[in-house]
């Protein structure tokens, strides 16, 4: 992601329900899990790293480039920058890795995906949030640097190959599903942006009733995978 779309989203991802409704999402994820060492690749603004930091985790952002590590460190996170291929960490030494919209950027995923069995303790968790469906590519992917979108039997054979084990998957914003499909096809960049406030709150609440329905067998925006390596 370009140095300013980090900063773009930095600024926007308190306030817009995009990222405020993932937040609420991993928040949810980690509800029960002890807290012990967890690593947020791709963090960007940091604004998940903060979840897990609340919630009592000793967690660190991972960020490729230089923007997005700066930003981490201007909001008082520990962050490390690397190559999420290959993390520069010990064998067996997290409890928990998030990748919130981070695979789909990485040419070598298969290697991520090794990459992080290998740097987690047995028994540990992986959170992983993809684009999905190729259908619904559009210009959106380019302008953020997008390599794929990844089909559900695709996404759970990456993580099984790495030898993980599948304890959740689901779809998400499978009701803003159709308004999303429709906007794509017009689409002529990213589209990062600030609604108003009254848009903000609409869109909010149409995908905070997920929490509640039981929709997350049906096509959705994005897939939502909870793997663990086994203990």
């Amino acid at each position: 992601m370009e140095g300013t779309e980090v900063r773009k989203l930095t600024e926007l991802e308190d306030r817009h329900w995009w990222y405020r409704e993932r937040r609420h999402l991993l928040d949810r994820a980690v509800d029960g899990i002890v807290p012990g060492d967890a690593l947020d690749i791709g963090a960007a603004g940091g604004g998940n790293t903060r979840v897990l930091l609340r919630r009592g985790w000793r967690a660190s952002a991972l960020e490729y480039g230089q923007e997005g590590a700066e930003v981490c460190h201007e909001r008082g996170i520990a962050v490390l920058r690397a190559d999420a291929t290959r993390l520069p960490l010990a064998a067996a030494s997290l409890d928990l890795v998030v990748a919130f919209d981070v695979l789909e950027h990485i040419e070598d995923d298969k290697a991520a995906a090794a990459g992080v069995f290998d740097a987690l303790r047995p028994g540990g968790t992986f959170l992983v949030a993809v684009p999905a469906d190729p259908k619904l590519w559009s210009e959106h992917d380019v302008a953020v640097d997008h390599v794929r979108r990844y089909t559900r039997p695709e996404l759970l054979d990456l993580l099984r190959g790495a030898g993980f084990e599948i304890a959740s998957v689901r779809s998400w914003m499978v009701l803003l599903r159709p308004a999303v499909a429709l906007r794509r096809r017009a689409s002529s960049g990213s589209d990062l942006d600030d609604p108003p406030a009254w848009m903000n709150a609409v869109l909010g609440g149409i995908v905070a009733l997920e929490r509640w329905l039981p929709v997350g067998k049906l096509p959705g925006v994005s897939l939502l995978v909870t793997a663990r390596r086994p203990a």
